[in-house]
């Protein structure tokens, strides 16, 4: 209850001006049906899958999947995991994890690439998803926001006295990253107090090269990213080989 917060279709705007979209459906391994929105810009920078953060859905990201693919130049999916949106079925740690796997190869599928010529992107609880789903799917790059160590590190902070009931295990993006030997992109804000600038540190230091750190100063867990963040990104996928 305290890792997912979804809201619901019908809620939000479902259908955003000046976004140019396509709905895909989907299944997860265990036959959920899945829902994503694929947005694509014309000659694009990268293919790239967004893993949102815990609460909401996609649509009340229709603003960032708009610059994402006008100002960014890139073409991009985001999806709902289950029982976000229109995704049917209950979220579930295994679950949220195998429905970005089915995701991968949606999204590949669609743009007519393989998964490794995917770029794998995800903030918050989605960073750790992108990162298990790196691990697995060996992408052309993977890019984080505001992301965690570990749960149970984000549970020490916020809920110190039962953090202990959070097995090590659970999203250990740490752990994970070191399996990750591609491209590397990573931003933290110094004033979020979800998941602090200590946390972010962590989760970098175990990162392989190659890998870059952009700090956005006073930045809280839930503001945009900063436009050094962009430009790092606009110079991060336009070097990728």
């Amino acid at each position: 209850m305290l890792l997912f917060q979804p809201s619901r279709y019908p809620d939000g705007n479902w259908n955003p001006e000046g976004l140019d979209f396509e709905d895909v459906w989907f299944q997860s391994a265990d036959g959920t049906k899945l829902h994503g929105w694929y947005c694509p810009a014309e000659k694009p920078r990268a293919v790239i899958l967004f893993a949102h953060g815990n609460g909401g859905h996609l649509a009340h990201r229709a603003e960032l999947l708009s610059f994402l693919q006008t100002e960014m130049q890139v073409t991009v999916m985001m999806f709902d995991y289950r029982g976000y949106g229109r995704s049917e079925g209950v979220p579930t740690v295994k679950g949220v994890l195998q429905d970005a796997r089915a995701a991968s190869k949606a999204l590949a599928e669609k743009a007519g690439i393989s998964e490794q010529e995917l770029v794998v992107m995800g903030r918050s609880l989605g960073g750790a998803v992108a990162i298990d789903l790196a691990t697995e799917t060996n992408p052309r790059a993977l890019i984080v926001e505001s992301t965690f160590p570990s749960m149970k590190e984000v549970a020490a902070v916020h809920y110190s006295k039962i953090a202990w009931i959070v097995p090590a295990g659970k999203l250990n993006s740490v752990q994970r990253i070191a399996e990750y030997q591609g491209p590397f992109l990573q931003s933290h804000g110094t004033a979020d107090r979800v998941i602090p600038y200590e946390l972010g540190e962590q989760l970098f230091d175990a990162a392989n090269e190659p890998k870059e750190f952009i700090t956005i100063p006073d930045g809280n867990h839930n503001m945009p990213q900063s436009d050094e963040f962009y430009e790092a990104m606009k110079r991060f996928l336009e070097d990728l080989p």
